[in-house]
């Protein structure tokens, strides 16, 4: 590394930590030269310590030491136009994985062309307004449509996908398509509700502008496949249109339970695998804030701390039990994609400035705990289950998406809530007893979970806090194996399950991680 340039971290006091002098003298310390010597400072990562009653900001800087950092090209959308014969490549589903998928296509000179069931994001935005009101979309809600399932649920980016590919890349992307420079440098970072929406627009811009292709409304309903029944040709839409290519690309997300029927259907081989299902927890977020950051509640959070997050984490006899996609500052919101369903999750705007905090909070089920539906419904056994409890959680709630709740301490103790605390969801709450709903191994070990989580937390179990049935999406309860080397499915040539829906990622980074290998996989 060059004397000009360091790569410098420091820990300042929250007081001081955005204070430029106080980074400089710091810096200037550590690598013992003068003050002056600093000609400039590049923010790469901030991350906050608030483990003890004095808060603490870890800095990294990149340092420029008596002459300027060399000049940061900040990301820019850059894609050549496909060829004219390039290779076609269907790839279905327009969530993260199928457009980093299409985006890497192009990269590598092949042409995607994409199918989404639902809507784009400005059309898809006007279908969540009925379902507030207890009318579900089946085709365009907060699961399908552009972008996906995260479209409409925080955008949240942070991940441990750090192995499986170029985790920078995929920030520098969003970046380049508008998402907040923030993301490259914050620890934790996120898009927000409100602005992903505007990203996921620019990225199929760039998409189509090099040549690519996006259909809307676009249900796969049929798989082509040859006289053997073991090579992929294309697929067939519900409007009777037959898209071909080198390769499918399936990247349907966790909830396209049709795409999992028609698999099981052709005598595609699939997997079942262990899955998670819950509830979420919603608490007033200043007393999350007071907790984390240990101050007395009523006293207000200082503007430079953003809405405390939480993360916790147990085992129960043999099975895990933690909080899934914590949204500080966020809102609960009606996930179902048929009517006689209810199940629930969360999402924030960016700037997270609502008065609750809310998380999932799930169990790990396993394939033998699924048993009493293999029978009838075989290595779709999963899903059965998740239906099960959702269409359970729909009559305990009353219909129009009212979801069944009950206050975390009348839960740990057996006994119907008399009342319910105020909550952000807004189709509306019903007192129902989740802890009888629930199969007894999930509610037993989650009354265990809360107990634990009560003692990390103050008031987790208190009169505020509340719980609200079902959180049944955290993955897909069936997994499309593929060849580990070639990314195809072992037995259906040209076939390559990808991303969240086919068993191989967890998140919107790992499924745009996921499909750019799927590209990457097809090219070869």
């Amino acid at each position: 590394m060059s004397d000009s340039y360091q790569i410098v971290d420091i820990i300042l006091p929250l007081e001081t930590s955005e204070d430029e002098q106080a980074r400089r003298k710091k810096i200037s310390r550590k690598l013992r030269i003068k003050p002056d010597r600093i000609i400039e400072l590049r923010l790469q990562k901030h991350s906050i310590d608030a483990r003890k009653a004095q808060i603490l900001i870890n800095l990294r800087f990149e340092v420029g030491i008596d002459e300027k950092l060399p000049e940061y090209d900040s990301p820019q959308p850059k894609y050549n136009s496909v060829p004219q014969d390039a290779k076609q490549v269907v790839i279905v589903g327009c969530g993260p994985a199928g457009m980093f998928a299409a985006l890497r296509c192009i990269e590598l000179g092949m042409k995607p062309i994409i199918l989404e069931r639902g809507k784009d994001a400005s059309a898809r935005r006007f279908d969540l307004r009925p379902i507030m009101k207890g009318e579900v979309n089946p085709e365009s809600n907060y699961c399908f449509g552009e972008g996906g399932a995260g479209t409409f649920s925080d955008g949240k980016l942070y991940t441990r996908a750090t192995k499986r590919g170029p985790v920078r890349d995929v920030y520098e992307t969003l970046v380049a398509h508008g998402a907040p420079v923030q993301i490259m440098t914050d620890a934790h970072p996120h898009v927000g509700s409100n602005l992903l929406p505007n990203v996921v627009k620019a990225l199929r811009g760039s998409i189509l502008e090099a040549g690519g292709e996006v259909h809307f409304g676009a249900k796969v309903v049929e798989f082509l496949l040859d006289s053997s029944g073991k090579k992929m040709a294309g697929v067939t839409t519900e409007d009777g249109k037959e898209f071909t290519g080198a390769a499918v690309i399936l990247a349907t997300g966790h909830s396209a339970r049709d795409i999992y029927k028609l698999l099981d259907n052709k005598s595609i081989l699939l997997e079942q695998k262990p899955f998670a299902v819950g509830m979420r927890v919603e608490h007033p977020q200043p007393l999350i804030d007071s907790v984390q950051y240990s101050y007395e509640r009523g006293i207000e959070r200082p503007r430079i701390l953003p809405a405390a997050r939480y993360s916790l984490a147990t085992k129960v006899d043999d099975r895990g039990v933690h909080s899934f996609c914590m949204c500080p500052g966020g809102f609960i919101v009606p996930a179902a994609t048929e009517n006689d369903e209810v199940v629930v999750n969360g999402m924030s705007l960016a700037r997270r400035d609502s008065p609750y905090a809310n998380s999932g909070l799930v169990v790990t089920v396993e394939p033998q705990d699924t048993l009493s539906f293999q029978k009838e419904h075989g290595v779709l056994a999963g899903i059965a289950y998740q239906r099960d409890l959702e269409i359970k959680a729909s009559v305990a709630g009353g219909g129009e998406q009212k979801a069944p709740a009950q206050r975390v301490g009348d839960f740990i103790r057996g006994k119907q809530s008399s009342t319910l605390p105020e909550t952000s969801y807004f189709p509306g709450l019903t007192s129902a007893r989740l802890d009888e709903i629930l199969a007894h191994d999930i509610s037993y070990r989650m009354k265990i979970g809360l107990k634990k989580f009560s003692n990390q937390i103050r008031g987790y179990d208190g009169e505020e806090a509340n719980l609200l049935g079902f959180e049944t999406r955290t993955s897909s309860p069936v997994r499309i194996p593929r060849d580990p080397t070639t990314l195809q499915h072992p037995i259906v040539e040209n076939l390559i399950p990808c991303g969240e829906g086919a068993g191989y990622a967890g998140g919107i980074v790992s499924a745009a991680l996921d499909g750019m290998k799927c590209a990457e996989a097809v090219e070869r």
